[in-house]
């Protein structure tokens, strides 16, 4: 069983930007949702990851952003709640999955939510249920639930995408940043970084 609590902070506690995934962390995540036949988890879980979406536009996605003819999308485009600018982002097979699983759970019309609030009527996941579930499946896995959070899937894909080929204009348009230097900070770039992927080039 999966329990959802607040996880207070605490001295000595993760308190720095929350760290993104590993490739491992990804998997193993999945298989215990999966074998905990939490379809709704890994439907949201699965979407965070593809979207790299802030948590306020994961929560408030709607079934006409991931459908289309009634079948899962391989791409969406979202406005950004922050800066009101569109975002695109792929939706992977994974994904497709996950989220058909979830869709033959869930019923409803294209204008309604994704991941409906089963709290609040007519209203959608909250931003502060979603950090719970964060917090509770990387606690599930073993890992430490302070040192993550809900931007630890949104920079989980382009971190991997950033150390793997070096491109920073290719993430921050996953990112739906305005400016590079945002995407900078975000992802921590360093001079290491840059010397080591400068190193790696043969001219």
């Amino acid at each position: 069983m999966i329990e959802y609590d607040d996880d207070p902070i605490l001295p000595g506690r993760f308190t720095g930007a929350k760290l993104a995934l590993k490739p491992m962390h990804v998997w193993a995540v999945r298989v215990r949702l999966q074998v905990a036949e939490l379809h709704r988890d890994i439907a949201l879980f699965d979407i965070a990851l593809d979207s790299k979406l802030r948590g306020c536009d994961v929560v408030a996605l709607r079934l006409s952003d991931i459908l289309s003819a009634g079948a899962v999308k391989r791409r969406g485009i979202v406005l950004q709640q922050k800066t009101g600018r569109p975002v695109h982002f792929e939706i992977t097979e994974q994904t497709r999955r996950s989220l058909a699983d979830w869709l033959g759970v869930r019923n409803g019309l294209p204008s309604d939510w994704l991941f409906p609030s089963r709290i609040k009527e007519g209203d959608h996941l909250s931003t502060r249920q979603y950090h719970r579930r964060v917090k509770a499946w990387t606690r599930l896995i073993g890992l430490e639930p302070s040192a993550y959070g809900t931007h630890s899937l949104r920079r989980t894909k382009v971190s991997l995408l950033y150390r793997k080929t070096g491109n920073l204009r290719a993430c921050q348009l996953l990112l739906g940043h305005t400016k590079l230097e945002s995407t900078v900070r975000y992802l921590g770039v360093e001079v290491d970084d840059a010397l080591q992927l400068s190193e790696g080039l043969e001219i």
